[in-house]
């Protein structure tokens, strides 16, 4: 077997770790990266780590239809790094991520390519091909991102992944830090010019000059197209929640997402604490998305109301996991109050 490293990054994990804490999103719009400086910043840590050279890094990802999209491209054009793309199915989830990793790693361990794998996930599904791997005779590395309070020291890394790994290393805190920045913010300047914006539009096909110009009648039966004023007329939800509470310290990242009906009811004092957590993450990811998005799509969006696209759906599940855990995240009721504070919060920017 070849002595030398071959490295695994899973970029869901990674980017969504360090998106977080430079924005307190996951939502990728929100954050900008230097990924030159951040895969610069992996190599010396597995070099640092295992004195060895390396043969490539795999970067793993999804994008729509596995087509490579232009920030894939920049990356792929990376001196030694290797972009492998699975898809984004309808409701939002990677597939064939984890399955590409898996394979890529009992391949190159395989054909002896390389003696050490450092491996950047958190996902407990890659168990099995780090245990493959391990009895063709690679040792396998986990890199993590610190988390001092943790129990494992990582962030977002499953137990089931940690024992199984031979070691675990930790990217330096000040690569993170550096290589992630937050993109936008909203602010009353901001919302004024949209607002500006979509009412001149709004206003220029409300005054027509002629006759020849007046707008055709829908045909009957025919649903009405939404428009700015339609849309203004739709509900708005009531939230009888209280002001945001500093969440607990320990989290982790979940990726499933379920369509459930807004509103939830009174809890326990605890539960309230959590519901406060909810609604302080549903309202950061609306004011991220809003900072980050078009008019245009803010009116298909609006347009679906209640309903939430799956992805936006997915990073309030994940930026709520990040604060409260994964299985309170998972409560209905929890859940529930991420999509009603979303909502509220989409409102008041509007």
């Amino acid at each position: 077997m070849m002595s030398q490293s071959a490295i695994f990054v899973d970029a869901s994990f990674l980017l969504a770790i360090g998106g977080h804490r430079a924005s307190g999103t996951t939502l990728r719009a929100a954050f900008t990266v230097n990924y030159e400086a951040l895969i610069e910043g992996i190599l010396k840590t597995a070099k640092d780590s295992s004195g060895l050279e390396n043969l490539r890094i795999y970067w793993y990802d999804a994008a729509k239809d596995a087509i490579f999209t232009d920030q894939h491209k920049r990356i792929g054009l990376i001196p030694g790094v290797k972009v492998r793309l699975g898809r984004i199915s309808f409701n939002g989830e990677q597939k064939g991520v984890d399955l590409k990793l898996g394979l890529d790693l009992v391949g190159i361990a395989r054909n002896r390519a390389a003696s050490v794998a450092f491996l950047v996930s958190g996902d407990d599904d890659l168990a099995e091909a780090v245990e493959e791997a391990q009895d063709l005779g690679m040792k396998v590395v986990l890199i993590g991102v610190e988390k001092a309070d943790h129990r494992l020291g990582v962030a977002s890394v499953a137990e089931h992944l940690a024992l199984r790994v031979d070691s675990i290393i930790t990217l330096p805190e000040e690569l993170i830090k550096s290589s992630f920045v937050k993109a936008v913010s909203w602010d009353p300047e901001h919302a004024m010019h949209s607002a500006a914006i979509a009412s001149a539009a709004a206003a220029s096909k409300e005054a027509p000059t002629d006759s020849a110009s007046a707008p055709m009648a829908p045909k009957p039966g025919m649903p009405k197209v939404p428009t700015p004023a339609l849309l203004s007329q739709r509900p708005k939800f009531q939230s009888t929640t209280q002001a945001p509470a500093p969440a607990p310290a320990d989290y982790q990242l979940v990726y499933s997402s379920t369509n459930q009906s807004s509103g939830f009811a009174g809890a326990t004092s605890a539960d309230r604490s959590a519901m406060e957590v909810a609604t302080e993450v549903g309202s950061s990811v609306a004011t991220n998305w809003r900072a980050s998005t078009t008019e245009t799509e803010l009116k298909d969006l609006l347009a679906d109301r209640p309903l939430l696209p799956p992805e936006i759906d997915r990073v309030l599940l994940k930026d709520c996991a990040q604060r409260l855990g994964e299985w309170k995240t998972d409560l209905q009721d929890i859940r529930r109050a991420l999509r009603v504070a979303f909502w509220e919060q989409l409102d008041q920017l509007t």
